[in-house]
């Protein structure tokens, strides 16, 4: 007997991380629907994994454009919430915090937003893999609003996988992972960074999109895991 066909949807699957796990999650078995803001770069995701994924453009931060992808999409199978964000850096003192209400809008609620339009169609036997970072997690100087920020959905996370169950609700915390994310930098500061983290992390080194990739393959495959938040750091937060 053939198995059935699953679909996954990647929300923010247009580069580093989001796009890492179309590329883990195709093949037999596994369709996978990418979206991104950025038509150009979404076409750009979509020619590197061959053409073999769906795509949709659209901005996950305007409710409206939300609304209309996921009644336009028809039933799937799992949620990955890749959009990204970068704000709330910088010592406490310091801080503008109107960037923690900016990078909630950022981030946080396009997560929700999209999980909440998808809960319609999205399968009960599924799952939702929300995508924090080990901000939410380590006790560094310089994180305090960006940390405040991923910390939403790591709380967020038990409640829904009880609220919501059957459905599978978990979370992967990525440390300092190699992804454009950091092209805010030029390219000498960057390298010097991932220098810096790579002697303070136990595995010697900084992450890849895919060591990402890999840790949401295990959530959306695993059929006996929910509530969880999988830290992908490396030991970084063992070391900070």
């Amino acid at each position: 007997m053939t198995e059935k066909t699953q679909h996954t949807v990647i929300i923010g699957g247009s580069s580093g991380i989001g796009l890492a796990t179309a590329r883990k999650l195709l093949g037999p078995g596994m369709k996978v629907t990418i979206t991104g803001r950025n038509e150009e770069k979404l076409k750009g995701a979509w020619k590197s994994l061959g053409g073999a994924a769906e795509k949709a453009a659209f901005d996950a931060s305007k409710p409206e454009e939300v609304s209309r992808f996921f009644g336009d999409l028809g039933p799937f199978d799992h949620l990955v919430l890749a959009a990204s964000g970068g704000k709330g850096l910088g010592p406490f003192q310091t801080l503008d915090l109107a960037d923690i209400a900016n990078g909630v809008d950022e981030k946080v609620r396009p997560q929700l937003s999209c999980l909440q339009a998808a809960l319609p169609t999205l399968s009960k036997s599924g799952s939702v893999t929300f995508i924090s970072a080990v901000s939410a997690q380590v006790a560094m100087p310089g994180v305090a609003g960006i940390g405040a920020i991923n910390g939403m959905l790591l709380t967020v996370v038990p409640i829904l996988a009880v609220e919501l169950k059957p459905l599978r609700v978990n979370v992967v915390a990525p440390g300092v992972i190699d992804t454009p994310w950091w092209d805010f930098l030029p390219d000498a500061k960057r390298q010097a960074i991932f220098a810096e983290y790579a002697g303070k992390t136990p595995v010697g080194r900084v992450g890849r999109a895919e060591d990402v990739a890999g840790a949401i393959a295990f959530l959306v495959s695993n059929g006996f895991v929910t509530g969880q938040v999988l830290t992908c750091d490396g030991g970084l937060r063992f070391a900070a």
